[in-house]
């Protein structure tokens, strides 16, 4: 999966005057994008789907479908909200059922919310009861699309990947679950584990931990490629509070600076754990980012992730040095913050 094509032949041996009449920069096809996340248990979610939605302005990325693994009724109204904000409300979003956090959110109750009794976000979808379940909708999507063309970004939990995995043929596929994934995904983006130390101490990360059996599962048995953006990576990475309170303010009210506030105020600078993610994901040839060598992640039974080194290992993860850090928290504010696409 390449993002940027930028291919300027320098011919030094033919000599000045024999330059090639002509080059050709074909920009590269938009990248075929899945968002799975746990809208709702960390504002992370929400400001990463607006950097999708920037880039799908930019015709960089093409969403075609959110799937949800927090199981609360308004995760996927306030997801419909932000896509119908910038101007995409026929994306189609899928919940999870029995997901393994049913509780409140602090944020997407900004999805009932009204202004002279209308809605300040508009959007169709009023419960997530009225949403197709998350492995259907996977499975349609991925069936429908070329071989090797979607890139999947999960930022939530493993729970229906997990699920998608072990899903039987069905109307729209004769390929059950694993072999749907093979055929289809070019690679998995996902905001999960902790490959260095936090204060000198193994970190328990968060997404792995809610859902240990998937990610285990996820681990062994996906079958293309892994790129991991762990604990460190988001965690060294902080979201500008001065964006938040400066750069949405081309409209009265913002679903995602509303529901950054709403979940912690500024001057907190939340961490931009599933923005890197996504960023990888689209712009994985920009030097955002460095990739360890490749390897083979490990989820243990408490939740413990450990990366060991393979030559034909399928699994790599994020790094960044300072200057890299640096980069991305200005890249993912002005993404962040870009205003909806009116054209």
């Amino acid at each position: 999966m390449l993002r940027c094509v930028c291919l300027v032949s320098m011919l030094f041996h033919a000599g000045a005057e024999e330059a090639p009449e002509r080059i050709n920069l074909k920009p590269a096809e938009p990248v075929k994008l899945i968002y799975d996340t746990d809208m709702g248990n960390d504002v992370d979610d929400a400001l990463a789907l607006g950097v999708i939605h920037a880039l799908q302005s930019r015709r960089e990325c093409e969403l075609l479908a959110v799937t949800i693994t927090k199981d609360h009724e308004l995760s996927a109204p306030y997801t419909d909200a932000v896509n119908t904000f910038y101007g995409r409300g026929d994306i189609p979003i899928g919940v999870v059922r029995d997901g393994v956090t049913p509780g409140d959110s602090r944020f997407t109750v900004l999805a009932r919310y009204e202004d002279n009794g209308e809605l300040r976000y508009p959007h169709t979808l009023t419960s997530g009861e009225d949403a197709p379940e998350a492995v259907a909708l996977l499975r349609e999507t991925l069936a429908a699309q070329p071989d090797g063309s979607v890139a999947i970004v999960q930022v939530g939990f493993s729970t229906n990947l997990a699920r998608l995995l072990d899903s039987p043929p069905d109307a729209v596929s004769q390929l059950n679950g694993r072999d749907l994934v093979a055929r289809k995904v070019s690679v998995l983006s996902i905001m999960a584990g902790a490959f260095e130390p936090i204060d000198g101490r193994d970190h328990l990360e968060y997404n792995v931990v809610q859902d240990i059996p998937s990610a285990q599962k996820l681990a062994r048995e996906w079958p293309t490629p892994m790129v991991f953006s762990g604990f460190e990576i988001g965690l060294a990475i902080r979201y500008p509070a001065e964006s938040i309170e400066q750069d949405f303010s081309y409209v009265d009210h913002h679903p995602l600076a509303e529901a950054y506030q709403l979940y912690m105020p500024t001057p907190h600078e939340r961490p931009t754990w599933d923005l890197t993610s996504v960023l990888w994901a689209v712009r994985p040839n920009r030097g955002y980012f460095r990739l360890s060598p490749p390897g083979r992640v490990t989820v243990h039974d408490n939740g413990l992730t450990t990366f060991e080194e393979a030559p034909d290992g399928a699994h790599r993860y994020l790094i960044a040095d300072e200057i890299q850090q640096a980069r991305v928290r200005e890249a993912l504010a002005l993404l962040t913050s870009q205003p909806p696409d009116k054209r």
